[in-house]
């Protein structure tokens, strides 16, 4: 893909599934990668794993919903890797559970982690990119922001927001030749899913519902969603501004 060797990014959640495959795959592309997780040690075994193929890699602790953490380590990246080119919003989390069940501080802690990093995070690589007239910005969300999905409803809004967000400053900074886009995942084979299934009362049969909601008739794989977010981080992208992609098997179908 064009565009991506000797690029700065910084991903995510990049010691998970779904932000390790991505960063693995930017690095194969050629890309300076800043793996940024609350867990350093899923961080230094991405890292480690990209450094010890060829690629270039930085391990960062981070925790994103941290305004002040969040603007240290963006300029510790660019100091170690250069200025960010590519902005990957990947960190997220959830539990599986009815609405009337859930409570204030439970929304908090999920708006917190898959809205709040993200602001923070956008907030404090945006100034450098509009100063450049150069940036790619990819926010993983869910198919959950475009249908919903029973016991994700906070969630669900959250990732609501982040597709309004990136529409908005899509619109926002067009004229300083910056993209954003959005990267939707369907039901994917992660800790996450996992951990959302775990507060089921059957886990088992929610992954199987899940597998079968799916047309493509299987769960999606970290890599299934890697080579997209690298295609919208790369200047083959560059044309394309504002826009959501489901990658889910089908299990939503979007005009």
């Amino acid at each position: 893909m064009r565009g991506l060797d000797g690029q700065t990014v910084i991903v995510t959640g990049g010691g998970g599934g779904i932000g390790g495959a991505a960063c693995r795959r930017l690095a194969a592309e050629g890309a300076r990668v800043a793996v940024c997780d609350i867990d350093g040690a899923a961080a230094a075994a991405t890292a480690t794993a990209i450094t010890d193929a060829g690629g270039s890699a930085e391990a960062v602790t981070l925790d994103i919903t941290d305004y002040d953490a969040v603007t240290k380590a963006v300029a510790a990246v660019e100091a170690a890797l250069g200025p960010v080119g590519g902005l990957v919003n990947n960190a997220g989390w959830d539990r599986f559970q009815p609405f009337l069940k859930t409570t204030p501080d439970f929304w908090q802690q999920v708006i917190s982690i898959n809205l709040v990093g993200a602001l923070n995070m956008l907030h404090a690589v945006l100034p450098g990119m509009v100063e450049r007239a150069d940036g790619r910005v990819v926010s993983v969300a869910s198919d959950a922001a475009r249908v919903g999905s029973s016991g994700e409803s906070v969630y669900s809004a959250c990732k609501g927001g982040l597709v309004s967000l990136s529409k908005t400053l899509a619109r926002e900074h067009a004229r300083h030749g910056l993209v954003f886009n959005v990267v939707c995942p369907g039901p994917t084979e992660t800790a996450l899913l996992d951990d959302v299934a775990a507060s089921a009362n059957d886990p088992a049969k929610l992954k199987e519902a899940f597998r079968r909601a799916v047309p493509l008739g299987r769960l999606g794989q970290p890599e299934d969603l890697a080579g997209a977010i690298a295609f919208l981080v790369s200047a083959d992208a560059g044309y394309i501004t504002g826009q959501v992609i489901s990658v889910s098997g089908g299990l939503t179908m979007n005009g």
